[in-house]
């Protein structure tokens, strides 16, 4: 009796231990999936109408048009913005569509004036966000990027870089990022933020999972 109930335990810690992830596993060959930009809980500092190619820009506009087009990018231009080489995997699995359902959803006010709200969120706050998200039903890990910020006088935007479980909807590791802005037009100015993100991640990521 003893010996069944022994093995009945250890089947019970081995299918656990297959379907949670760890943050070590992040580290190691574990599959990652891209889930994309959440724009959610956004704050745009400054006037948008500083671009000549916008003019003005509404939420909607936001909402409808530039967070699809920022998402996108990840997809149409993989090689440039290279979610794998910057979590050094041989390659990624896209799901943008997970965190586009949430933009979709999103009525937030995205443009103030106040400078103080340039950062917003806190790794708690991630975590609670997460725990309420709709993974679409996928499981393993997932990587998404909740950006908080748009700072025009400080040239760059404010994101958290955070790996979750999607599984169980806990966060594995979430750091706050910033990556400088530039470029032609209003898309193209912010998307280099992502761009420098990515990049940033290549380089300290051995450092993270120390």
């Amino acid at each position: 009796m003893k010996k069944t109930l022994l093995l009945f335990l250890l089947v019970i810690n081995a299918s656990f231990n297959g379907f949670c992830q760890a943050k070590s596993d992040i580290f190691g060959s574990a599959p990652i999936t891209w889930l994309g930009l959440d724009f959610t809980h956004l704050k745009f500092i400054g006037s948008a109408a500083q671009f000549k190619d916008a003019g003005t820009i509404t939420n909607n506009d936001m909402r409808s048009k530039y967070f699809p087009a920022w998402n996108n990018l990840f997809v149409a231009e993989q090689k440039k913005y290279n979610v794998a080489d910057a979590v050094h995997r041989d390659n990624v699995t896209y799901a943008t569509d997970v965190t586009q359902a949430a933009n979709d959803k999103s009525t937030a006010e995205y443009f103030t004036e106040k400078t103080d709200a340039y950062q917003l969120l806190t790794a708690d706050m991630i975590s609670t966000i997460v725990a309420g998200y709709d993974f679409k039903g996928k499981t393993g890990i997932g990587l998404l990027f909740f950006v908080e910020g748009m700072s025009k006088d400080k040239v760059e935007a404010s994101m958290w870089v955070t790996f979750v479980d999607m599984g169980s909807k806990k966060v594995l590791l979430t750091n706050q990022m910033t990556g400088g802005a530039g470029g032609f037009g209003f898309r193209n100015y912010w998307a280099k933020s992502f761009y420098n993100v990515l990049g940033d991640i290549e380089h300290d990521f051995k450092k993270w999972g120390k």
